[in-house]
């Protein structure tokens, strides 16, 4: 049997963004288009309503992504300006302190002390960075890949039940509408689950379930409001 030594930790920061993008807009749109029906508007508004939420929520995505993997962005870089500082002041402390470091993990101190010697030789700043503070080249911050990702698959994921409303009779937007965005989000949260090598099933069940209840809630509300109208 063939070794597989392929991994999947380096997908977490685009991924993660990818499918809450996705799965925010199958939820939201679809949410806002049954709510809005629910409350007897016309064809027409709630189609006007679901493009408005489908731009708003786009915009949103993206720019509340990049600011948040920014300020973790941020705070990375300060992390590795510190680290910086603290080699120029006191090598021998540093080199002490990854000593420690390896010895916790399970090596004899005359061992750790050589593999951090070593390592500090080679590039000290990025041994303190990846032992110490847990920093890798490969999965650290990118907000604007992140935006990107979030906000074009929002895009995407908005496509369907918006679609589907413009597809479907006026008398058949929310049956057409719910279960378009079920399909969606089923196989949202199974791709996301194969990518992430998970359980394919509970993956397309946790989206569903979230998506019924969001979607639930917004029709009752557009129930409740559109009978007090």
């Amino acid at each position: 049997m063939a070794h597989d030594n392929h991994h999947y930790s380096h997908r977490t920061g685009w991924l993660r963004a990818a499918v809450l993008g996705a799965n925010d807009g199958i939820v939201s749109t679809a949410s806002l288009i049954i709510g809005v029906a629910s409350a007897h508007t016309s064809a027409d508004e709630i189609i006007l309503a679901g493009v408005a939420g489908v731009v708003a929520g786009a915009m949103s995505m993206a720019a509340g992504e990049y600011v948040s993997v920014s300020s973790q962005s941020d705070t990375e870089k300060a992390d590795v300006a510190l680290e910086q500082f603290h080699l120029d002041q006191d090598i021998d402390f540093e080199l002490q302190e990854l000593t420690d470091i390896y010895i916790k993990r399970g090596l004899q101190p005359e061992l750790a002390a050589q593999v951090a010697h070593e390592l500090m030789a080679h590039d000290a700043l990025g041994a303190h960075l990846r032992d110490e503070l847990g920093l890798h080249e490969r999965i650290h911050a990118r907000p604007v890949q992140a935006a990107l990702a979030s906000g074009g698959m929002f895009t995407m994921g908005a496509a369907m039940p918006l679609a589907a409303a413009i597809a479907a009779s006026a008398t058949q937007i929310i049956p057409v509408v719910a279960i378009t965005s079920l399909i969606s989000l089923a196989s949202l949260g199974a791709l996301a689950a194969y990518l992430g090598r998970a359980s394919l099933i509970t993956g397309a069940a946790r989206v569903v379930f979230w998506g019924v209840l969001a979607m639930g809630v917004t029709a009752l509300t557009g129930m409740l409001f559109g009978s007090v109208a």
